[in-house]
This record gives structure tokens, sequence and C-alpha cells, in this order.
């Protein structure tokens, strides 16, 4: 009985890793925490973690570009090989379309059967019908009933009889918690916590005020977004809820372009198949940002993960991450192509106007089918020209001078009543219709949040915990 008690005792004191926490001495040896093993991001490169010097390197009179860098450095990020094209886009898209109709399958409006049941909608509401995916669903034709709640998102154009989605409904609801705004000191809840300074009086009565997005669509079908400010009160004051209409903007292609028979682009670039694989354009940040929220949770419902625990989101690069990858961690070369020339054996290195009025010397009009030219040493495609793409950073004519020189970046949520110049957001690396000195790494533009451009796509990053090992400087 003895022995075995001690065999027990001993099988306690062996850790999940079998490693004996008996013989330690009395020493401390650390508690380690289990690994969850995510899989790598589809279609991404790591970049590791590396410094350079940002932005331009040289004067340019002509331009009125000024010679001023800043030192900064960066943590290991993952980041998309290619701009987001169209068929990935349209996953997003048709995923809220489904969304819709699941609701309305069991809405008695649009003939609900027993096959579903409700719990709550896609917006987290305990009130919407679902679909009961615990029931088999027999492979079927729809019923009248059920294909009434799936025509319910399309709808016929009046006079050319065109069968379409109909982009008014499509709208994707959700929530964003500010975990930088509810970490400052300013922000705690417990007055005694926001000074530190024991020479100063507390004041338990000070009234902290919040500002915090919301949204709802009103009786009529219209997303009404404000901004309120209130005395702090709890975690849900950080808590931010929008509701975007993610349809590209397909009538870009027109209102870009004055006297310009750009029609076949406005209606076939984004629905005909022979564009899959060409960036998604049309899209404004606010559109791009919920493309990163809605990846998340589908990268999430991918990975077991324990209880409590979430995962670092796929989100918008920062203006330094985006010109740290396009350039490589360098500083010697313009552009993302190890040289300042713009043609190798005469062949051009990039999709952009290489002469006035000639968009099509490089091989394309508009844009070009992603990964169509060859990749810079990180393995990204068309970093330079293509399209521009949005970056998650706030646009200041100052720019790296107000960043920290770790990680750098400057945001600012505006809001709803804010002017609209403080509506910014950088754009890098220029696009098809822009000349050579504006696809250059260290060319910064800005465009507005909720701006739609034919000439505007975005890539995705997200930051990887760790150590790294990938593509990025040595």
């Amino acid at each position: 009985m003895k022995k075995i008690l001690s065999a027990l005792a001993a099988a306690i004191l062996v850790s999940s890793c079998g490693r004996s926490l008996l013989g330690s001495g009395g020493e401390v040896t650390g508690v380690r925490t289990a690994a969850v093993n995510e899989p790598t991001p589809y279609g991404m490169v790591l970049i590791k973690r590396g410094a350079f010097d940002m932005g331009p390197s040289d004067k340019d009179s002509l331009w009125g570009m000024m010679a001023e860098t800043k030192g900064v450095s960066f943590d290991a990020f993952w980041m998309d090989e290619t701009e987001i094209t169209n068929a990935k886009y349209r996953q997003f898209l048709y995923w809220v379309r489904d969304s819709i109709i699941r609701e309305r399958l069991a809405d008695p409006a649009y003939g609900g059967n027993d096959l579903f049941k409700i719990t709550e909608d896609r917006y987290g509401d305990p009130v919407t019908p679902h679909l009961d995916w615990t029931r088999p669903i027999p492979w079927r034709r729809p019923n009248e009933d059920e294909q009434l709640a799936i025509e319910s998102v399309y709808y016929t154009h009046p006079i050319t009889g065109e069968r379409r989605l109909d982009e008014k409904q499509m709208l994707f609801r959700y929530e964003w918690y500010d975990y930088t705004s509810a970490a400052l000191r300013k922000h705690r809840l417990n007055p005694a916590d926001r000074i530190r300074n024991t020479d100063l009086t507390i004041d338990p009565d000070e009234v902290v005020m919040i500002s915090k997005d919301t949204a709802y669509i009103d009786e009529e079908g219209r997303i009404v977004r404000e901004t309120i400010t209130r005395p702090l009160s709890s975690e849900w004051d950080f808590l931010h809820t929008y509701i975007v209409n993610i349809y590209p903007d397909e009538t870009s292609w027109v209102n870009d372009f004055n006297n310009a028979y750009n029609e076949p682009y406005m209606r076939m670039y984004f629905q005909h198949p022979g564009y899959d694989d060409y960036p998604v354009v049309g899209v404004s940040w606010e559109q791009a940002a919920a493309f990163c929220v809605w990846r998340t949770d589908l990268f999430k419902s991918s990975i077991n993960l324990p209880a409590g625990q979430t995962i670092e989101p796929f989100r918008l690069p920062t203006e330094g991450e985006w010109e740290y990858a396009a350039r490589t961690g360098k500083n010697e070369y313009k552009y993302p192509w190890a040289t300042d020339e713009l043609q190798s054996k005469g062949c051009f290195l990039g999709n952009f106007k290489p002469g006035s009025g000639n968009y099509t010397e490089d091989g394309h009009l508009i844009t070009s089918r992603v990964g169509s030219f060859a990749p810079n040493e990180f393995g990204l495609y068309d970093m330079a020209g293509n399209v521009s793409e949005w970056t998650a950073t706030v646009y200041s004519e100052s720019g790296p001078r107000q960043m920290n020189d770790m990680n750098p970046d400057l945001r600012y949520n505006a809001a709803k009543e804010d002017p609209y110049a403080m509506k910014k957001k950088v754009v890098r690396g220029g696009s098809w219709k822009d000349v050579a000195q504006f696809i250059r790494s260290d060319m910064r533009t800005f465009e507005y949040q909720n701006e739609t451009r034919s000439y505007i796509g975005f890539r995705c990053v997200r930051t990887q915990i760790g150590f790294s090992r990938g593509k990025g400087k040595k």
C-alpha cells in the first residue's frame, strides 16, 4: 500500500510536460502555458521583425519631396502575398447574404418551417430565427416558401430586367473593443488607480467622459451612426458598434473618370468570373476594416481555442508596416524591386501609367491579375502599382515625426460629428492610373475613410506573437 501511495504522489508531482516538479530545490522554475497550434494564415507571408529608416531618403524638388527619414523598428507580422481579390471579397459578401437568408428561412413572413428554430441572429440578439444545424437537411430544391426567402435578397431592375443582389441589404454589423483606450490610466474605473503620485489628492467623485461609436437601423432600414459621449461607467463604454454596407461601389469606375466609357467595368469588373483574381476596388476604408473583422472570426472558427482565449486579429497594415514590407527593410531603392529602374530586359516591373495617355505599355489598361509581376524579396506581389492600398494610419502632414519609433502608427477614430478633414487615412503604393513617381514605396497620400475609388484596394496583416522565422530581413 505504501508503494502504491508513493507512486500516486510522484505522478501528481509531474507537470503536464512530463517534467518532475520535485528536486527544484525551492527555486522558481516557472509555469508554462499551453500553446495554441495556429495554422499559417492562408496566402500570407511572414515578415520578420527588423528596423529601417522610414521616409524618403532623397530630395525631389520637382515633386516637393524633402529628404526626411526616421529610424523605426517593427515586430514580426504576416502580410497577404497579394491584394484582396474580387473572389475573396465576394466570399465575405456571400457570407452576409447567406446570413440574411438563414434568418429569413425561419421568419413566418418568408415561410419558416420546423427545420429552423429561434436562437440568435447574426448580430447576437436572441430574437431572430436561425437554421438548426443539428438537424439533417435533405438535398432538394427549395420549396416555394424557402425560395421566397432566397429571392428576398435579390432584385430585378425594372427597366433592364437584370437580376442581381440587392446591395442596400448587404449590411455587416460588428463590435470592436478598444483595448488601448481601456488601458489608459485616466480611464480606470477606480479613481484611486488613475494617479500614481501619492502627493496628489484623489477625487473619488471625478467624472471621466468617454466617447463610443454605436449604430442601429431605423424603421426605414437606414443605418444610423452615432457617437455617444457620457460619463465612464463600465467596460462596456469601450465597446464600439458599427454597421457597414459592404457592397463594393461599382459606380466608382464612372465617377472617377469624366467623359470616359468605363461602363463595362462598372457592370462587369466585380461580377464577371474573368475578373475573379483581380484586386477588388470600390471598397472604402470602413469596408476594408469590416472585412478584417469578418476574416478574424472566420479564422478563429477553424481553430480549437481553449475557453476564454482569443487570437491576434487580422487588420489593415500600419503605414510603417506597409513601407517596411514594400522596401524589404532597406533604404537603397525607391521601388519594391531591388533597383531604381522601371524595366528589366524591356519588361515593366509593375502595373502603372508609363507615359502621358499611355496606360497599356506595361501590358495592362486598368488593373492586372494579382501576382502578374515578380514579387519583392519578401515574397509580396504588387507593392507598387496595380491598386493603391488602404492602411490603418490616420493621415497627418507631419507623418512619421508624430509616431513612436517602435511599431510606429498614428490612429484616430473620427466621430461622425468630426470635421471631414479628420477622416483622412493613409493610402500607399500607387495604382494602375499613376505615373512612376506615385508608385514609389516612400510616397504617401490619403483618401477619406468613407470614399471609394476604382484604383484603391487593400491587403491584410496580422501580428505574429513570439519568435519569428519568416522571409523578413536577415
